[in-house]
């Protein structure tokens, strides 16, 4: 299974030091999700960080950044969303509901399916997905290696998504929740856990 990061929606003063630590230990998958931030914020961020892992990074705004900084790709949130006039790369969706995966994932490299379960990061946002339809989906042939697991989603729970053949999982409160924004500055806990979690997905 792949494992993908999240980024937290808030920028903070540590953040390009540990991402650049989660790189270092092998991190395979960013997206950089700063939603209503302004793109010089995100500018600045990306130029903190070491231009050998901008392959590794996907966007979920200010598109034009990926060609800016040579990243991996784009990430559409809404999965009937149009992709930007012109464009020519890697691209994603997310997909709220099992029944838009077929279409989403025939335009896509792969697709974030969300709620799976109660959010760690946002307390609003929960789970819309059940485990039956869950299973389902995945009778059908809808939930395959192109697509995955979004919500809630932690290093207890990962068992039961790779069992149901998600091809990967995106993580955010689960790591980000081990480092306090504000007042840390030791961030060993969040990287040890970013090795369990990596060792989960296999």
């Amino acid at each position: 299974m792949k494992l993908i990061i999240m980024t937290k929606s808030t920028f903070f003063v540590e953040e390009d030091k540990i991402l650049t630590t989660l790189f270092e230990a092998g991190m395979d998958s960013l997206h950089l999700y700063k939603p209503g931030a302004e793109p010089v914020y995100s500018e600045r961020l990306l130029t903190l960080l070491p231009d050998d892992y901008y392959r590794r990074i996907t966007v979920h705004d200010h598109f034009y950044l990926k060609e800016e900084f040579k990243l991996k790709g784009i990430h559409l949130n809404d999965c009937r969303a149009k992709l930007p006039e012109g464009y020519r790369g890697n691209v994603s969706r997310t997909c709220h509901c099992t029944g838009e995966l077929k279409d989403a994932k025939k335009r896509s490299d792969y697709v974030f399916l969300k709620t799976l379960f109660d959010s760690q990061s946002n307390p609003n946002d929960k789970a819309t997905l059940d485990i039956e339809e869950l299973r389902s989906a995945a009778r059908q042939g809808l939930i395959d290696k192109r697509v995955y697991a979004m919500g809630g989603m932690n290093l207890d729970n990962i068992s039961v998504v790779k069992d149901l053949g998600f091809g990967g999982v995106v993580i955010c409160g689960d790591l980000w929740n081990r480092f306090n924004i504000t007042s840390g500055l030791d961030y060993k806990e969040l990287i040890s856990h970013f090795e369990k979690l990596r060792k989960a997905v296999g």
